[in-house]
């Protein structure tokens, strides 16, 4: 008997969280040095892979440019390999000697991971990296649209790993996934934490779980043109950036916010740059194959180039277009060039000032993009600072590529392909996720500070004791006085005699 497709899924992430749970269990045991050598080669093999995982994305998900994706790929595998080489996560990983405690990580177990289609093999690469690293054993639940280039390769990795000496069943997937399955993973007994990266539904799908999750948001990302920023040098990094995989990073810059004075610098700049602007006509037909359901991006735009957008949309632009730009003043969900649009797509922004421009960049920041990433292009670092002060971001890249330096590429940020919206985009962090957030730090601490625990005072405890007596006394007149019911002369023998037999009734009892 044939099983349906999502009954084949469900048993295949079954199998998988299975042997994964076995296979982390040994590879508990592992030191540092055996842990460190599996996460070598297992970098080194995906490097070496990555020119034939970006042809197959590209293939596959039919978004992005293969030259571009191959550069991701080698970020997700070396660059990210660097970062986290040298960090201890095996056994005492800290001593402070000082205050007497001793950290030692502790791994969380199986990891479950959700993979993209904008970005299905460098995420794979990266997510499979920072959880060999840290002990953790790794289950993907891979796009549908991108599970066969995305399985190969975590099959690269598991490959290498293996041959490093790492158990089997380390690394799992799904190779046919399906909703329900990807969901089940998520809510898995044996499952420890959720790495998610993907829409907004499945962060919340992953949130609402019930386990430890790493879930990120979309983004929004204003970048703002101020009047001190060299303005060629800036339009070029701004297109660059945003053609980079035809804008499938989400770190990528979604709407341009100039200074007024500046405005026909920029956009000199930007039609020399590749750009093409639309007239009020042609913007029309574009926001209709933005977003031809009022509210919604159309995902067939998704990593296209600017002209095959164009075509789709029956406008005709030059062959060597890079961008389509439309002067846009509002900002709205249903104003589609205003949206996150993951495509070499821009709205231009003119702002009278300074302070207009922040309220520009925060109203799209709200629109669907808090705690993400903004772009800042300035020679001003009161500006600069102002900005970092102020705009609800986990990260402000300032005069680079904001998708290329959100992910750290060009910046000092950590590599990293699930970058976190904290709070502000309610995501439990604001980092770039990496290694150390896949391990628990336990702590043991010796008493080094002499306490003494005061004993109670005696005025409270012979105030306690008054108080006991006035009670006791009470107690026993009123027990005497109910007993002596005089009819005549009262007999001091008697009155004795009841007093006693009450004290003693009291004591007993």
């Amino acid at each position: 008997m044939q099983f349906d497709k999502d009954l084949q899924s469900l048993q295949e992430m079954r199998d998988a969280v299975e042997k994964a749970k076995a296979a982390q269990q040994i590879y508990l045991n592992f030191s540092q040095e055996q842990v460190d050598r599996i996460v070598e080669r297992v970098a080194e093999a995906a490097y070496s892979k990555a020119l034939e995982l970006a042809k197959m994305a590209v293939e596959e998900t039919r978004m992005g440019v293969v030259e571009h994706k191959k550069i991701k790929n080698e970020v997700g595998s070396r660059a990210v390999y660097e970062s986290i080489k040298n960090e201890k996560t095996v056994g005492i990983v800290h001593e402070d000697r000082a205050n007497k405690v001793v950290e030692v990580a502790s791994p969380f177990g199986v990891v479950a991971g959700i993979i993209p289609t904008t970005n299905p093999t460098s995420t794979a690469i990266f997510k499979t990296l920072i959880s060999l690293k840290t002990r953790n054993a790794l289950v993907v639940s891979p796009h549908p649209r991108a599970m066969n280039c995305t399985v190969e390769a975590l099959k690269i990795c598991a490959h290498a790993a293996v041959e490093a000496g790492a158990p089997e069943g380390l690394i799992g997937w799904i190779s046919n996934p399906s909703m329900a399955a990807t969901n089940e993973l998520m809510k898995h007994k044996d499952v420890n934490l959720i790495l998610a990266t993907g829409g907004s539904g499945l962060v919340r799908a992953a949130y609402s779980s019930g386990k430890p999750a790493y879930g990120v948001g979309p983004g929004n990302v204003p970048v703002y043109i101020e009047k001190t920023a060299k303005v060629d040098q800036a339009v070029k990094m701004i297109v660059d950036s945003k053609t980079f995989d035809n804008g499938t990073i989400c770190a990528t810059e979604q709407a341009i916010v100039v200074d007024l004075n500046i405005q026909q610098m920029a956009i000199r700049e930007l039609k020399n740059n590749g750009a093409y602007f639309l007239n009020s006509e042609e913007k029309a037909k574009m926001e209709k194959v933005i977003s031809p359901i009022p509210k919604k991006l159309n995902p067939n735009i998704v990593g296209q180039s600017a002209v095959k957008i164009a075509e789709m949309a029956g406008i005709t632009v030059p062959s060597d277009t890079r961008i389509l730009v439309a002067e846009e003043t509002k900002v709205a969900k249903d104003v589609p060039f205003s949206i996150e649009k993951l495509a070499p797509i821009f709205p231009l922004y003119t702002a009278k000032n300074e302070e207009q421009a922040r309220e520009l960049c925060l109203s799209l920041l709200n629109l669907g993009g808090r705690g993400h990433s903004l772009s800042l292009h300035t020679n001003d670092d009161a500006v600069a600072k102002t900005f970092a002060l102020e705009m609800p971001v986990s990260r402000l890249m300032v005069n680079t590529l904001s998708s290329v330096g959100a992910v750290g590429g060009t910046t000092g940020l950590k590599p990293s392909f699930t970058l976190g919206c904290g709070s502000f985009g309610g995501n439990i962090t604001s980092d770039n996720v990496t290694a150390r957030h896949l391990v628990n730090i336990k702590r043991m601490a010796y008493g080094i500070k002499e306490v003494t625990i005061p004993k109670p005072s005696l005025s409270s405890t012979s105030a306690s004791s008054d108080t006991k007596d006035h009670q006791d006394v009470q107690e026993i007149v009123n027990e005497v006085m109910n007993q002596l019911k005089p009819q005549g002369p009262i007999d001091s023998a008697a009155i004795s005699e009841m007093v006693n037999q009450a004290l003693q009734k009291y004591q007993t009892n």
